[in-house]
C-alpha cells in the first residue's frame, strides 16, 4: 500500500471542498442549466445519424478527408533539443492515397547565440509549425482530390493565429472547389457558457469552462449550438457549436468557416454517425489518424539513432536525465 502523508490528505480533502463550493450555484438541484442555455447560449437541438443512402452520397462525391498533426521533442534545454513535426492526411475513400508531410527543427543549425525565446515564445514557436504543417498537409491532399469535406483535428482558430496565409489559401480553395472545412473538438478550453453565467451571478468566481459545465447536461445526440453574438470564433469567421456524440458525458466541439455556417448542423450529424455510441464522443476516423499520425518517444528515439551519427546524437540531443540508470 502507498504510504500516504497526512498533510497531502489534509490537502487534497481541502481541494475538494473548495471545488465544491465553487461550482455549488451550478450543480444546485434547483438551478435549471438547460434553460439558462437555450435563453442566453443558443439553441438545443436533437440531431439524427445519416443514413446509408446518405454516407454513400458523400462517398460519391469525394468522401471524407480528416488532418491531424504530430510533434515530439527529443534532448534537454536550448539549444540542445531537436523537434519532428508530422502532418497526415487521410481520406475514408480508401481509393485516396494519404499524405504526409514532415518538418524538423533544432536550435543547433540557428545563428542565434542565446535563447531569445522565453517559454510562452517557444510554446507559440511550436504551434506556430505544427499548424502550418497541418495546413499544407491539408493543402496537398485536397488540391490531389477534393473531397466532400475536409475536417482539421481540433478548432479552427489556431490556424488563423499560427498559420495565417496558408490558411487564408486553404479557405479559398475549399470555397472554390465546394469543400466543406469544419473542426472536430476533442479538448474544448472555451469558456463562452462560464463568463455568460458570471455575467448574470455575480456570486460565480474565477474561470468556468464550457467543457466543464456541459459534462452529462446533453443528452446523447443533442447539440448546443452558439449565438454569434456571444461566440468570440465568429470575429474570426466560424461559426461553433457542442455535441454530446456518444453516451459518454463529455461534448465536443465542432467549427465551421463563416461561409458554410449553413452546414453546420449536417457536419455535426457526421460527427454523430463517425462516432461509436460507446466510445469517448471522438469519430473513430479521427482516432484513427491521431494514432497513424502521432510521433511517440519510442519512434523519436529509434529515428534520431538510425539517422544521426551515434557521436552528435549523444553529443548534442541525449540530456542527462536520459542518462540516469533508473
Amino acid at each position: 500500500m502507498f504510504s500516504i502523508n497526512n498533510e497531502l490528505k489534509t490537502k487534497l480533502t481541502d481541494l475538494n471542498g473548495a471545488i465544491a463550493r465553487k461550482y455549488s450555484p451550478i450543480l444546485n438541484n434547483d438551478f435549471d442549466m438547460k434553460t439558462f442555455l437555450e435563453e442566453n447560449i443558443g439553441s438545443i437541438i436533437k440531431l439524427e445519424k445519416l443514413s446509408d443512402r446518405e454516407l454513400s452520397k458523400i462517398k460519391d462525391k469525394g468522401g471524407i478527408v480528416a488532418v491531424d498533426g504530430s510533434t515530439n521533442r527529443k534532448g534537454g534545454s536550448f539549444p540542445h533539443y531537436i523537434e519532428l513535426y508530422q502532418g497526415l492526411a487521410k481520406s475514408t475513400n480508401q481509393d485516396v492515397e494519404d499524405v504526409y508531410l514532415t518538418d524538423i527543427y533544432t536550435p543547433i543549425l540557428s545563428e542565434i547565440k542565446e535563447n531569445p525565446l522565453q517559454d510562452e515564445e517557444e510554446t507559440d514557436e511550436k504551434n506556430r509549425r505544427l499548424a502550418q504543417i497541418e495546413v499544407k498537409t491539408a493543402l496537398q491532399s485536397v488540391k490531389k482530390r477534393a473531397p466532400y469535406a475536409l475536417v482539421m483535428d481540433g478548432g479552427l482558430i489556431r490556424y488563423t493565429i499560427y498559420a495565417k496565409e496558408l490558411w487564408k489559401e486553404l479557405v479559398e480553395y475549399c470555397l472554390l472547389n465546394d469543400v466543406i472545412l469544419f473542426g472536430t473538438i476533442k479538448d474544448i478550453k472555451t469558456k463562452i457558457i462560464g463568463e455568460e453565467l458570471k455575467s448574470k451571478y455575480k456570486d460565480l468566481k474565477g474561470p468556468l469552462y464550457d467543457r466543464e459545465i456541459l459534462f452529462g447536461l446533453l443528452q446523447y445526440k443533442e447539440m448546443l449550438t452558439i449565438y454569434d453574438e456571444l461566440n468570440k470564433k465568429e470575429q474570426s469567421g466560424f461559426s461553433s457549436g457542442f455535441i454530446r456524440s456518444s453516451l459518454s458525458p463529455n461534448v465536443v466541439g465542432i467549427d465551421i468557416i463563416e461561409e458554410q455556417k449553413n452546414l453546420l448542423f449536417d457536419m455535426a450529424k457526421l460527427i454523430l454517425t463517425l462516432t461509436p455510441e460507446n466510445s469517448r464522443g471522438v469519430p473513430l476516423f479521427l482516432d484513427i489518424v491521431d494514432k497513424e499520425v502521432k510521433i511517440t518517444d519510442d519512434l523519436i528515439e529509434a529515428l534520431l539513432e538510425r539517422y544521426l551519427d551515434k557521436d552528435i546524437y549523444e553529443r548534442l540531443f541525449v540530456s542527462e536525465r536520459d542518462k540516469r540508470n533508473l
